[in-house]
Order: C-alpha cells, then sequence, then structure tokens
C-alpha cells in the first residue's frame, strides 16, 4: 500500500454540504457547480436531472476523470440512460448520490489522489 501525505491546500475539501448549499473550503455555493482536486466550477447552469442533456454534462467529461460523482438533493436517483451511456462511452464511471453523500465520497477519493469530479445539482433556495 502506498501511503501519501496530504497537505492543506493540494485539494478541495467540502466542508459541508446539504441538498441546497456547499461549503468548498470556505466559500458557500447556493447554485449548481462542479468540484474537482483543483477544479471550480460554480457557474454549472443545472437545477435538475431534467435540466442534464450533452451539453451539460461536457463539462464532466472534458477533463478526463476516472469517475463522476453525480449529486442532486436528499434522495438518490438517475439522469436519464442515455446520458449514462455518455459517460460509458466516454470510458468514465458514473455514480449518482445524495450531495451528503457524494461530499463525503469526494473527499475520500481526493484523500486517495484519484482523478474524480463531483457534479452537485443544488436546489434553488
Amino acid at each position: 500500500m502506498q501511503l501519501t501525505e496530504h497537505r492543506p491546500g493540494d485539494h478541495h475539501i467540502i466542508r459541508q454540504a446539504a441538498a441546497d448549499l456547499i461549503v468548498v473550503d470556505d466559500q458557500r455555493f447556493t447554485r449548481s457547480l462542479i468540484v474537482g482536486a483543483r477544479l471550480l466550477e460554480s457557474d454549472w447552469p443545472v437545477s435538475s436531472y431534467d435540466d442534464l442533456d450533452a451539453s451539460m454534462i461536457e463539462p464532466l467529461l472534458r477533463h478526463r476523470p476516472e469517475v463522476v460523482l453525480l449529486a442532486m438533493g436528499e434522495t438518490q436517483c438517475f439522469p436519464p440512460i442515455e446520458l449514462q451511456r455518455e459517460f460509458l462511452r466516454a470510458g468514465v464511471g458514473l455514480e449518482c448520490m445524495t450531495v451528503p453523500a457524494a461530499a463525503r465520497t469526494f473527499n475520500v477519493l481526493m484523500s486517495e489522489n484519484r482523478r474524480a469530479l463531483a457534479g452537485f445539482i443544488l436546489k434553488p433556495r
């Protein structure tokens, strides 16, 4: 087993997560966003799975992560099968989760130096 020392600042950390709020490092977000180790796109214009199409998932696929955590609300749900196939075609794993579960999983993946992104679809306030 390889052990890696992580120091603050190596990657983003999600400090708080709810269906309508994410705190990344020390920044609060109430609109949907995409987070990676050193990536933070806070202008992802998605408010539900109904908004997802090929153009909306392109920012998740363009960085060629190993896995994408797609999170919405506090009840697990899945995007249309056509969009799930896009991840498969791109060779990118897709995990659909609740916002709190995806936040916890994201932090674990970052601590393992994994190439992962999380797309958080937040409920408008």
